[in-house]
Protein backbone atom coordinates (compact mmCIF):
# COMPACT_ATOMS: atom_id res chain seq x y z
CA UNK A 1 0.00 0.00 0.00
CA UNK A 2 1.33 3.68 -0.66
CA UNK A 3 1.41 6.00 2.25
CA UNK A 4 -0.99 8.55 2.31
CA UNK A 5 1.41 11.82 2.35
CA UNK A 6 0.12 15.44 2.18
CA UNK A 7 2.80 17.79 1.67
CA UNK A 8 1.97 21.52 2.48
CA UNK A 9 3.94 23.18 -0.58
CA UNK A 10 2.05 27.02 0.88
CA UNK A 11 4.12 26.04 3.98
CA UNK A 12 7.33 27.56 2.58
CA UNK A 13 6.41 30.66 2.11
CA UNK A 14 3.85 31.61 5.02
CA UNK A 15 6.18 34.94 5.93
CA UNK A 16 6.66 35.50 2.83
CA UNK A 17 2.88 35.79 2.36
CA UNK A 18 2.38 37.33 6.00
CA UNK A 19 4.73 40.59 4.68
CA UNK A 20 3.16 41.04 1.64
CA UNK A 21 -0.37 40.99 3.37
CA UNK A 22 0.90 44.02 5.36
CA UNK A 23 2.55 45.30 2.04
CA UNK A 24 -1.21 45.28 1.22
CA UNK A 25 -0.48 42.45 -1.62
CA UNK A 26 -2.15 39.43 -0.35
CA UNK A 27 -5.93 39.89 -0.20
CA UNK A 28 -7.51 36.35 2.11
CA UNK A 29 -8.69 33.78 0.71
CA UNK A 30 -8.45 31.61 -2.67
CA UNK A 31 -10.05 35.01 -4.62
CA UNK A 32 -8.42 38.02 -5.70
CA UNK A 33 -9.07 41.27 -4.68
CA UNK A 34 -12.69 42.64 -3.64
CA UNK A 35 -14.02 46.44 -3.15
CA UNK A 36 -13.14 46.95 0.59
CA UNK A 37 -11.28 48.48 3.45
CA UNK A 38 -8.14 46.37 1.99
CA UNK A 39 -8.13 47.43 -1.65
CA UNK A 40 -8.28 51.28 -0.73
CA UNK A 41 -5.31 50.57 1.33
CA UNK A 42 -3.46 49.10 -1.42
CA UNK A 43 -4.67 51.86 -3.78
CA UNK A 44 -3.00 54.25 -1.25
CA UNK A 45 0.44 52.52 -1.24
CA UNK A 46 0.56 51.68 -4.52
CA UNK A 47 0.17 55.84 -5.54
CA UNK A 48 2.84 56.81 -2.82
CA UNK A 49 5.68 54.79 -4.81
CA UNK A 50 4.04 56.22 -7.95
CA UNK A 51 5.05 59.05 -6.83
CA UNK A 52 7.92 58.37 -5.86
CA UNK A 53 8.85 56.99 -9.12
CA UNK A 54 7.50 60.00 -11.29
CA UNK A 55 9.60 62.36 -8.87
CA UNK A 56 12.75 60.43 -9.79
CA UNK A 57 11.62 60.15 -13.26
CA UNK A 58 11.39 63.93 -13.80
CA UNK A 59 15.30 64.03 -12.42
CA UNK A 60 16.25 61.40 -14.78
CA UNK A 61 14.81 63.85 -17.24
CA UNK A 62 16.26 67.33 -16.09
CA UNK A 63 19.75 65.30 -16.00
CA UNK A 64 19.42 63.84 -19.39
CA UNK A 65 22.79 65.79 -20.57
CA UNK A 66 24.94 65.00 -17.79
CA UNK A 67 25.99 61.05 -17.95
CA UNK A 68 27.20 61.12 -14.81
CA UNK A 69 24.58 62.09 -12.99
CA UNK A 70 22.50 60.48 -15.55
CA UNK A 71 24.24 57.42 -14.51
CA UNK A 72 23.39 57.91 -10.70
CA UNK A 73 19.92 58.35 -11.00
CA UNK A 74 19.18 55.59 -13.64
CA UNK A 75 20.47 52.61 -12.41
CA UNK A 76 18.02 52.49 -9.06
CA UNK A 77 14.76 53.70 -11.43
CA UNK A 78 14.88 51.29 -13.61
CA UNK A 79 15.07 49.04 -10.43
CA UNK A 80 12.59 50.74 -8.71
CA UNK A 81 10.47 50.13 -12.14
CA UNK A 82 10.93 47.07 -13.02
CA UNK A 83 9.90 46.36 -8.81
CA UNK A 84 6.59 48.29 -9.74
CA UNK A 85 6.02 46.59 -12.64
CA UNK A 86 6.20 43.32 -10.89
CA UNK A 87 4.35 44.70 -8.10
CA UNK A 88 1.56 45.46 -10.81
CA UNK A 89 1.37 41.88 -12.38
CA UNK A 90 1.26 40.11 -9.08
CA UNK A 91 -1.97 42.30 -8.52
CA UNK A 92 -3.53 42.07 -12.02
CA UNK A 93 -2.69 38.10 -12.08
CA UNK A 94 -3.49 37.69 -8.23
CA UNK A 95 -6.29 34.96 -9.03
CA UNK A 96 -3.98 33.11 -11.18
CA UNK A 97 -1.60 32.79 -8.63
CA UNK A 98 -4.29 31.84 -5.99
CA UNK A 99 -5.33 29.28 -8.70
CA UNK A 100 -1.76 27.92 -8.62
CA UNK A 101 -1.68 27.41 -5.27
CA UNK A 102 -5.00 25.73 -4.91
CA UNK A 103 -3.95 23.40 -7.74
CA UNK A 104 -0.86 22.23 -5.49
CA UNK A 105 -2.87 21.72 -2.46
CA UNK A 106 -6.02 19.75 -3.53
CA UNK A 107 -4.21 17.75 -6.99
CA UNK A 108 -3.87 14.79 -5.79
CA UNK A 109 -1.65 13.66 -8.39
CA UNK A 110 1.27 16.51 -7.31
CA UNK A 111 1.51 15.05 -3.97
CA UNK A 112 4.23 12.97 -2.31
CA UNK A 113 3.28 9.00 -2.92
CA UNK A 114 5.77 7.85 -0.14
CA UNK A 115 8.61 9.27 2.46
CA UNK A 116 10.87 8.55 -0.50
CA UNK A 117 9.90 11.33 -2.51
CA UNK A 118 8.65 13.47 0.45
CA UNK A 119 12.53 14.14 1.12
CA UNK A 120 13.09 14.61 -2.73
CA UNK A 121 11.19 17.52 -2.21
CA UNK A 122 12.52 18.73 0.94
CA UNK A 123 16.23 18.74 -0.66
CA UNK A 124 15.20 20.79 -2.89
CA UNK A 125 13.53 23.27 -0.48
CA UNK A 126 16.28 22.77 1.37
CA UNK A 127 18.64 24.28 -1.45
CA UNK A 128 16.01 27.03 -2.30
CA UNK A 129 16.23 28.09 1.49
CA UNK A 130 20.01 28.43 1.21
CA UNK A 131 19.47 30.43 -1.63
CA UNK A 132 16.91 33.13 -0.21
CA UNK A 133 18.60 33.33 2.66
CA UNK A 134 21.82 34.53 0.39
CA UNK A 135 19.41 36.77 -1.19
CA UNK A 136 17.49 38.38 1.17
CA UNK A 137 21.32 39.21 3.12
CA UNK A 138 22.61 41.24 -0.26
CA UNK A 139 19.12 43.26 -0.37
CA UNK A 140 19.47 44.34 3.40
CA UNK A 141 22.71 45.26 2.93
CA UNK A 142 21.94 48.33 0.32
CA UNK A 143 19.14 48.83 2.89
CA UNK A 144 21.75 49.50 5.29
CA UNK A 145 24.04 51.73 3.41
CA UNK A 146 20.89 53.98 2.69
CA UNK A 147 20.41 54.49 6.34
CA UNK A 148 23.75 55.60 7.07
CA UNK A 149 24.16 59.14 5.72
CA UNK A 150 20.60 60.37 7.28
CA UNK A 151 22.48 59.28 10.94
CA UNK A 152 25.59 60.81 10.10
CA UNK A 153 25.42 64.58 11.42
CA UNK A 154 27.47 66.42 8.48
CA UNK A 155 26.56 69.51 6.92
CA UNK A 156 26.72 68.08 3.78
CA UNK A 157 24.06 65.38 3.91
CA UNK A 158 21.87 64.65 0.89
CA UNK A 159 18.88 62.49 -0.11
CA UNK A 160 19.67 58.53 -0.73
CA UNK A 161 18.41 59.01 -4.50
CA UNK A 162 18.33 62.10 -6.90
CA UNK A 163 14.54 62.81 -7.23
CA UNK A 164 12.88 66.31 -7.78
CA UNK A 165 10.47 67.94 -5.63
CA UNK A 166 8.46 71.24 -5.54
CA UNK A 167 9.95 72.85 -2.84
CA UNK A 168 13.32 72.50 -0.94
CA UNK A 169 14.80 69.62 1.06
CA UNK A 170 17.76 71.30 2.60
CA UNK A 171 16.24 72.37 5.79
CA UNK A 172 14.78 70.36 8.47
CA UNK A 173 12.81 68.61 9.57
CA UNK A 174 11.98 68.62 5.08
CA UNK A 175 15.35 67.17 4.18
CA UNK A 176 14.25 64.48 7.07
CA UNK A 177 10.81 63.84 6.18
CA UNK A 178 11.81 63.05 2.67
CA UNK A 179 14.66 60.87 3.43
CA UNK A 180 12.17 59.01 5.23
CA UNK A 181 9.62 59.19 2.65
CA UNK A 182 12.48 58.17 -0.04
CA UNK A 183 13.64 55.26 2.44
CA UNK A 184 10.19 54.08 2.96
CA UNK A 185 8.88 54.15 -0.38
CA UNK A 186 11.98 52.34 -2.00
CA UNK A 187 11.87 49.32 0.97
CA UNK A 188 8.07 48.85 -0.18
CA UNK A 189 9.11 48.77 -3.48
CA UNK A 190 12.30 46.25 -2.72
CA UNK A 191 9.75 44.19 -0.50
CA UNK A 192 7.51 43.66 -3.04
CA UNK A 193 9.86 42.76 -5.97
CA UNK A 194 11.58 40.26 -3.28
CA UNK A 195 8.04 38.59 -2.80
CA UNK A 196 7.74 38.28 -6.44
CA UNK A 197 11.14 37.11 -7.11
CA UNK A 198 10.18 34.77 -4.83
CA UNK A 199 7.19 33.41 -6.18
CA UNK A 200 8.83 32.74 -9.04
CA UNK A 201 12.14 30.87 -8.19
CA UNK A 202 9.89 28.85 -5.84
CA UNK A 203 7.11 28.21 -8.83
CA UNK A 204 9.81 27.21 -11.10
CA UNK A 205 11.32 25.09 -8.09
CA UNK A 206 8.21 23.38 -7.41
CA UNK A 207 7.59 22.39 -11.35
CA UNK A 208 11.23 20.87 -11.03
CA UNK A 209 9.77 18.87 -7.86
CA UNK A 210 6.65 17.87 -9.96
CA UNK A 211 9.05 16.63 -12.88
CA UNK A 212 11.52 14.96 -9.93
CA UNK A 213 8.05 12.79 -8.94
CA UNK A 214 7.20 12.11 -12.25
CA UNK A 215 10.51 10.80 -13.06
CA UNK A 216 10.74 8.71 -9.58
CA UNK A 217 7.27 6.98 -10.34
CA UNK A 218 7.90 6.34 -13.88
CA UNK A 219 11.12 4.38 -12.69
CA UNK A 220 9.33 2.38 -10.64
CA UNK A 221 5.67 2.04 -12.40
CA UNK A 222 6.36 -1.60 -12.51
CA UNK A 223 7.59 -3.48 -9.67
CA UNK A 224 8.44 -6.96 -9.29
CA UNK A 225 5.35 -9.01 -8.30
CA UNK A 226 2.86 -5.79 -10.13
CA UNK A 227 0.72 -7.63 -12.63
CA UNK A 228 0.05 -6.06 -15.70
CA UNK A 229 -2.80 -4.16 -14.97
CA UNK A 230 -0.95 -2.57 -12.10
CA UNK A 231 1.45 -1.46 -14.52
CA UNK A 232 -1.16 0.13 -17.11
CA UNK A 233 -2.95 1.61 -14.63
CA UNK A 234 0.53 3.61 -12.79
CA UNK A 235 1.60 4.18 -16.28
CA UNK A 236 -2.02 6.26 -16.89
CA UNK A 237 -1.49 8.22 -13.85
CA UNK A 238 1.50 9.23 -14.48
CA UNK A 239 0.59 10.23 -17.93
CA UNK A 240 -1.92 12.33 -16.16
CA UNK A 241 0.70 13.72 -13.28
CA UNK A 242 2.69 15.15 -16.39
CA UNK A 243 -0.42 16.74 -18.70
CA UNK A 244 -1.11 18.32 -15.07
CA UNK A 245 1.79 19.67 -14.77
CA UNK A 246 2.20 21.12 -18.70
CA UNK A 247 -1.73 22.83 -17.34
CA UNK A 248 0.07 24.26 -14.37
CA UNK A 249 2.81 25.62 -16.21
CA UNK A 250 0.50 27.17 -18.98
CA UNK A 251 -1.57 28.66 -15.99
CA UNK A 252 1.74 29.79 -13.99
CA UNK A 253 2.73 31.38 -17.37
CA UNK A 254 -0.18 33.81 -17.80
CA UNK A 255 1.77 35.68 -14.59
CA UNK A 256 5.57 35.55 -15.26
CA UNK A 257 5.32 36.10 -18.80
CA UNK A 258 5.49 39.60 -18.71
CA UNK A 259 7.83 39.64 -15.13
CA UNK A 260 10.79 37.70 -17.19
CA UNK A 261 9.98 40.13 -20.47
CA UNK A 262 10.82 43.18 -18.22
CA UNK A 263 13.73 41.56 -16.36
CA UNK A 264 15.21 40.65 -19.40
CA UNK A 265 15.09 44.30 -20.36
CA UNK A 266 15.85 46.27 -17.44
CA UNK A 267 18.71 44.11 -15.36
CA UNK A 268 21.53 44.14 -18.31
CA UNK A 269 21.16 47.96 -18.33
CA UNK A 270 21.11 48.09 -14.23
CA UNK A 271 24.01 46.22 -13.85
CA UNK A 272 25.80 48.12 -16.62
CA UNK A 273 25.15 51.30 -15.18
CA UNK A 274 26.11 50.30 -11.66
CA UNK A 275 29.78 49.21 -12.81
CA UNK A 276 29.90 52.70 -14.42
CA UNK A 277 28.93 53.88 -11.32
CA UNK A 278 31.27 52.24 -9.06
CA UNK A 279 34.37 53.76 -11.45
CA UNK A 280 33.53 57.16 -10.82
CA UNK A 281 32.73 57.25 -6.97
CA UNK A 282 35.01 57.59 -4.21
CA UNK A 283 36.26 54.40 -3.62
CA UNK A 284 35.29 52.60 -0.77
CA UNK A 285 32.68 55.47 0.68
CA UNK A 286 29.53 54.89 1.92
CA UNK A 287 27.92 54.87 -1.77
CA UNK A 288 30.70 53.15 -3.52
CA UNK A 289 29.64 50.43 -0.78
CA UNK A 290 26.02 50.92 -1.00
CA UNK A 291 26.85 50.57 -4.81
CA UNK A 292 28.39 46.85 -4.46
CA UNK A 293 26.03 45.90 -2.21
CA UNK A 294 23.19 46.92 -4.94
CA UNK A 295 25.58 45.34 -7.70
CA UNK A 296 25.27 42.13 -6.05
CA UNK A 297 21.82 41.85 -4.91
CA UNK A 298 20.75 42.42 -8.55
CA UNK A 299 22.74 40.63 -10.13
CA UNK A 300 22.44 37.31 -7.34
CA UNK A 301 18.09 38.39 -8.23
CA UNK A 302 18.75 37.59 -12.28
CA UNK A 303 20.79 34.39 -11.11
CA UNK A 304 18.17 33.13 -8.82
CA UNK A 305 15.69 33.34 -12.11
CA UNK A 306 18.00 31.85 -15.17
CA UNK A 307 19.11 28.95 -12.46
CA UNK A 308 15.24 27.88 -11.25
CA UNK A 309 14.36 28.06 -15.19
CA UNK A 310 17.61 26.22 -16.03
CA UNK A 311 16.74 23.12 -13.25
CA UNK A 312 13.48 23.28 -15.03
CA UNK A 313 14.22 22.37 -18.28
CA UNK A 314 17.09 20.07 -16.60
CA UNK A 315 14.57 17.79 -14.65
CA UNK A 316 11.69 17.93 -17.65
CA UNK A 317 14.08 16.77 -19.73
CA UNK A 318 14.98 13.75 -17.37
CA UNK A 319 11.41 12.06 -17.33
CA UNK A 320 12.22 10.47 -21.01
CA UNK A 321 15.12 8.66 -19.48
CA UNK A 322 13.17 7.71 -15.95
CA UNK A 323 11.00 6.02 -17.98
CA UNK A 324 13.70 4.36 -20.20
CA UNK A 325 15.20 3.15 -16.73
CA UNK A 326 11.75 1.43 -15.65
CA UNK A 327 10.97 -2.45 -15.95
CA UNK A 328 9.63 -1.96 -19.35
CA UNK A 329 11.60 -5.12 -21.22
CA UNK A 330 8.66 -7.13 -19.37
CA UNK A 331 5.39 -5.43 -19.75
CA UNK A 332 2.97 -6.91 -22.80
CA UNK A 333 2.88 -4.85 -26.17
CA UNK A 334 0.62 -2.66 -25.78
CA UNK A 335 2.34 -0.92 -22.57
CA UNK A 336 5.30 -0.99 -24.14
CA UNK A 337 3.58 0.70 -27.19
CA UNK A 338 1.72 3.15 -24.83
CA UNK A 339 5.06 3.92 -23.19
CA UNK A 340 7.26 4.46 -26.13
CA UNK A 341 4.47 7.49 -27.08
CA UNK A 342 4.58 8.88 -23.98
CA UNK A 343 8.43 8.86 -23.76
CA UNK A 344 8.73 10.99 -27.66
CA UNK A 345 5.99 12.98 -26.14
CA UNK A 346 8.00 14.03 -23.30
CA UNK A 347 11.38 14.46 -24.97
CA UNK A 348 11.34 18.03 -25.61
CA UNK A 349 12.29 20.09 -22.24
CA UNK A 350 9.98 22.58 -20.52
CA UNK A 351 11.11 25.95 -20.97
CA UNK A 352 10.36 29.10 -18.73
CA UNK A 353 10.12 31.89 -21.38
CA UNK A 354 8.49 35.20 -22.10
CA UNK A 355 6.82 34.36 -25.25
CA UNK A 356 8.88 31.64 -26.36
CA UNK A 357 11.54 34.04 -27.21
CA UNK A 358 13.39 35.14 -23.40
CA UNK A 359 14.18 31.77 -21.96
CA UNK A 360 15.75 31.45 -17.96
CA UNK A 361 18.21 29.82 -18.59
CA UNK A 362 21.83 29.77 -17.06
CA UNK A 363 23.02 30.60 -20.84
CA UNK A 364 20.46 33.25 -20.75
CA UNK A 365 22.76 34.84 -17.25
CA UNK A 366 25.87 34.79 -19.36
CA UNK A 367 24.08 36.43 -22.29
CA UNK A 368 23.01 39.66 -19.71
CA UNK A 369 26.19 39.63 -18.01
CA UNK A 370 27.68 40.16 -21.16
CA UNK A 371 25.40 42.31 -22.68
CA UNK A 372 25.99 44.64 -19.11
CA UNK A 373 29.17 44.34 -19.96
CA UNK A 374 28.85 46.19 -23.12
CA UNK A 375 26.65 48.91 -21.58
CA UNK A 376 29.73 49.74 -19.23
CA UNK A 377 32.41 49.88 -22.26
CA UNK A 378 29.67 52.37 -23.84
CA UNK A 379 29.31 54.54 -20.85
CA UNK A 380 32.89 54.46 -20.16
CA UNK A 381 33.53 55.70 -23.85
CA UNK A 382 31.13 58.60 -23.70
CA UNK A 383 32.24 59.80 -20.17
CA UNK A 384 36.17 59.74 -21.17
Amino acid sequence: MTEAIFYDWKSNLEINILINRVLGLWPDGDDSFKPGFYVVYCAILIILATCHLLSQTIKLYLVRDDIEALAGTMYITLTLMLAAIKTFFVIVKMRILKKCFKTLRTNSLFQPRNHHQELIIQRSVDVWKIMLKIFITSCSGFSIFILIPILINSGDRQLPFLAWYPFSTDSSPVFEITYVFQFALTSYLSLSCLFVDVLVCVFNMYIGCQFDLLSDNLRIFFKEGDTHTEARKNLRRCIRHHKEILTFVGDYKQFYSWIIFWLWIFSGVSIGITLFQMTIVTPFSIVFDSLISFEIGITYELFLFCYYGNEVQVKSNLVSRAAYESQWTDLPEDVKRSLMIFIINVSEPIDISAFNVFVLSLETFIKILKTAWSYFALLSQLSA
